[in-house]
């Protein structure tokens, strides 16, 4: 059984067992996130195109209420390349999980 799940009958554990099999049998609601993915994308187009005019890195929105940015260089290099990695480990640890799951065909905890 899975934690979380939308309301809706088409969503019932009834009608997709399994999560992997959801992106085949709800199409619409495909179309439906790739449309939401594509207007918050859409949204950040100002940014990219005024960065020929501010003095910013690429990624660099000034947002950072809680000041966790260092202000050296070095520590900034630092803390970049840690999130460089922990986003490379998170990409590689869900596609594991995905294969586990096609191979299995046990869903969450992916245990048989």
């Amino acid at each position: 059984p899975e934690f979380m799940r939308i309301p809706g009958e088409q969503f019932s554990f009834e009608s997709i067992p399994k999560v992997i099999d959801a992106h085949d049998a709800l199409p619409d609601s495909m179309i439906q996130i790739f449309g939401w993915i594509s207007f918050i994308e859409a949204c950040s187009i100002p940014a990219l195109a005024n960065m020929n005019e501010y003095d910013r890195r690429p990624g660099d929105f000034s947002f950072d209420p809680l000041g966790l940015y260092p202000t050296t260089e070095e520590k900034q290099k630092e803390m970049q390349l840690a999130e460089l990695k922990n986003g490379r480990l998170a990409m590689i640890a869900i596609g594991g999980m995905i294969t586990g799951t096609a191979i299995t065909g046990n869903g969450f905890p992916y245990l048989p």
